[in-house]
């Protein structure tokens, strides 16, 4: 079937007013925020989509996925836009967008059972609003949220600021509803737990629209006791000083909402105003006064166990300002857009990576030294560092953060810069057992690696995409290694 033919058959069976071809937006849905830079000064080097399609109904995207699976048509789902691993990017000739735009509705607040269902097009925000009315909260706050939609959090296996509290996004989906390629309808039912085999909210939870397109969610909410918040920071000796304090805050069974520690060259981007060229060490204790109580005292007893490593405590309000401005909102992306035409700079990448306690500082130095010893442009990068932000009783990630001036070509940023570097990344992680990719996803541009992610339970994940998505039109070449996609790669 030829694009024209496409074109007109999709409008048959929505309305052309839910079918945009806007050259402009066409571009914009080329890539996602990995090839920013690139799209930003006209040059990105991947096809346009035919389309960007709008559904207005669960039935609208079943009959879409139909007719893309009859006819071997590359569809892209999409929600938030605010991907940064290539998982939005195109790279196929004849590919449709399904945009989330119009399944924009909350179909139900339910407090008294302590959960939400709204539909895949609904800004985070938007239901943090409704539920802090009648005072509650999602619990879930990546530094996305006034932008990101919760169709594309789930998609993505999405983690918040708050998640060493509230968990990940996958502790919170009660049930969602998802349509396959082929057109089927799944719903999956909310309730509190069930032994009825596999757990198979997961296919659809961090699939990547790789599987099926997810079209609602319902998620758990919780109290909201901003009353109570109370913030503590350190500057401490070392990195590793910083993962000490965490373990025992985690090990003792405390739960923060926020802690992290960063290292002296990611601290000075953060902490300007405090850091005295230090390593930096935070936490955020949040919810009823008991528990917040409590936990504020857990984080006193372990900076004091392990006050070697501490410096000295920070006003806690230093910490409070830094976690109140910390969210993007739609004008800081249009801005950032902005400014990358004008300029050959960079706000920088990073690449988020997790492992148990102990193995998280042997991954932290060896990636640095080899960063600094082996990439061939260290002495291009304007920061090297990184922060552990996210911690669970038995482990914690870390963000490896690098900033750097741009002196190529933009369509050649990505391999002269960031591939190299997330590569030592990658590597050094897999070999100490690590995981390559924390709560960001695989996207197309760590798809390389997923098989060495998985090893032998890979076989599990490739048996998923052949029974859910045989005939391979479910958003080309993320999570799975494609290798006609390999030239997009370089």
């Amino acid at each position: 079937m030829n694009s024209e033919t496409i074109l007109d058959e999709v409008q048959k069976l929505l309305t052309p007013e839910q079918v945009n071809t806007d050259r402009e937006d066409l571009y914009d849905a080329s890539a996602d925020r990995y090839k920013k830079y690139a799209k930003a000064r006209g040059v990105l080097d991947v096809p346009m989509p035919l389309a960007i399609v709008y559904p207005n109904s669960t039935d609208e995207v079943s009959r879409l996925l139909q007719f893309c699976n009859e006819n071997r048509i590359n569809v892209i789902p999409r929600a938030g836009k605010t991907a940064t691993e290539g998982g939005l990017e195109n790279w196929k000739e004849q590919t449709l967008v399904i945009d989330a735009l119009n399944l924009n509705k909350i179909i139900k607040l339910d407090t008294y059972n302590m959960q939400a269902t709204v539909q895949a097009g609904v800004a985070l925000q938007d239901l943090e609003d409704e539920l802090r009315k009648e005072g509650f909260t999602t619990g879930h706050s990546p530094q996305s949220k006034p932008v990101a939609k919760l169709g594309g959090l789930v998609a993505t296996r999405s983690i918040g600021q708050l998640s060493t509290l509230y968990g990940g996004i996958e502790d919170m989906v009660v049930g969602l509803e998802c349509v396959f390629p082929d057109g089927h309808i799944s719903r999956i039912k909310n309730v509190s737990r069930r032994s009825g085999g596999p757990d198979i909210r997961h296919i659809a939870i961090g699939n990547e629209g790789t599987l099926c397109y997810i079209t609602e969610v319902t998620v758990k909410c919780f109290k909201f006791y901003p009353e109570n918040n109370r913030f503590f920071g350190y500057l401490v000796k070392d990195v590793e000083s910083g993962i000490k304090v965490l373990r025992e805050v985690m090990a003792n069974g405390f739960r923060p909402s926020v802690a992290r520690t960063y290292s002296e060259e990611d601290a000075a981007q953060h902490f300007y105003h405090f850091h005295k060229n230090k390593c930096v060490l935070l936490f955020m204790a949040e919810g009823p006064e008991g528990i917040v109580d409590a936990t504020c005292r857990g984080i006193e007893a372990a900076a004091e166990k392990f006050k070697d490593g501490i410096l000295e405590q920070v006003d806690s309000k230093y910490i409070e300002d830094w976690f109140n401005n910390l969210n993007w909102s739609q004008q800081d992306i249009d801005d950032e857009y902005e400014g990358m035409k004008e300029h050959d700079s960079h706000a920088g990448f990073t690449t988020e990576i997790s492992a148990d306690w102990e193995t998280i500082p042997k991954i932290y130095n060896s990636v640095i030294r080899r960063i600094r010893d082996e990439y061939p442009r260290a002495h291009e990068l304007t920061m090297l560092g990184g922060h552990s932000s996210h911690s669970y009783i038995n482990g914690t990630n870390m963000y490896f953060v690098y900033n750097y001036d741009i002196h190529c070509a933009p369509e050649d940023e990505m391999r002269v810069y960031h591939h190299p570097l997330q590569k030592l990344i990658v590597e050094e992680t897999l070999k100490f057992g690590g995981s390559m990719c924390h709560h960001h996803g695989i996207g197309k541009f760590r798809s390389e690696w997923t098989k060495d992610e998985h090893g032998s339970a890979y076989y599990m994940l490739a048996k998923l995409k052949e029974a859910f998505d045989p005939n391979g039109i479910m958003n080309f070449g993320t999570i799975f290694p494609q290798e006609e996609g390999r030239k997009y790669l370089s």
